[in-house]
């Protein structure tokens, strides 16, 4: 690369293209895809959730889908329904664990006694590792090999707020903003090539790293907050529906409906 005196310009090698544009690029590519297979061998088959457990919501999607949908019932059939629902979710028949009784305190269990959330937390912990750590490696090797490089220029001009964007690691404030620095390039192609690999893996991939960096983010600012959805009591999740269901009255369409279809052909 050489400054020329007269204008602020790079003239960059093609080497530079063919040794260092080119292998980044690629190699970022090679272990988005790696990355994708790693994950899916960890993940294995998946565990079956337990009968109980598919119970539970299922009764809260049934009861839902009542408060929705009763009104194409007929009054008589949708209070019956509404009446069952109500007395099975006071009675607790549909709970994977029993409801307390009166004065008793029911306590969320603790995950770390759960073997079933250990595992879902250690599996986890294995996928985020897979996703950091190729990374953390790729950064560390464009750093040692790579540092100071311009690989590219964009054919067009921007501001001088994007020098810190697409200049990194370059300490040089005459240069133009169009000119991309090697770690820059990285997390450029961090973002853009997540297109190419759903174009080569499809869509739900494990190679997204638009995604890493918001799990990263919400890992450093929520790591030491409890998931309110965690270890949910769905003792109180029932009777809130048994308050949704009482409060509910459709507009039922079969309500007169022979008086409506006379109106309307013999009028």
């Amino acid at each position: 690369m050489a400054l020329t005196l007269n204008t602020p310009s790079l003239y960059i090698d093609d080497q530079i293209r063919d040794w260092v544009l080119f292998p980044i690029t690629l190699v970022m590519i090679l272990v988005g895809l790696l990355r994708h297979y790693v994950v899916q061998l960890l993940g294995g088959k998946g565990k079956k959730q337990e009968v109980k457990g598919i119970r539970e919501q299922r009764a809260l999607m049934r009861s839902a889908m009542l408060r929705k949908n009763g009104g194409v019932l007929t009054p008589t059939a949708f209070f019956k329904r509404k009446q069952f629902l109500i007395e099975a979710f006071k009675q607790g028949s549909y709970l994977k664990q029993a409801p307390p009784k009166d004065g008793e305190q029911q306590h969320p269990p603790n995950p770390l006694n759960d073997p079933e959330q250990m595992d879902s937390m250690m599996d986890g912990m294995k996928k985020q590792m897979v996703m950091f750590i190729p990374q953390t490696v790729i950064m560390g090797w464009i750093n040692s090999f790579f540092s100071g490089f311009i690989l590219i220029k964009l054919p067009f001009p921007l501001t001088r707020g994007f020098k810190s964007m697409l200049q990194r690691g370059i300490m040089t404030d005459d240069m133009p903003a169009s000119y991309v620095s090697s770690i820059s390039w990285y997390f450029l192609n961090l973002f853009g090539l997540n297109s190419v690999l759903r174009l080569i893996l499809g869509e739900g991939n494990h190679a997204d790293g638009v995604r890493d960096m918001q799990t990263a983010a919400q890992l450093a600012g929520t790591s030491s907050q409890p998931n309110p959805m965690q270890n949910q009591d769905m003792n109180k999740v029932f009777k809130a529906e048994i308050d949704n269901l009482e409060l509910c009255e459709p507009k039922f369409m079969m309500s007169g409906v022979g008086n409506r279809v006379l109106e309307k052909y013999n009028g």
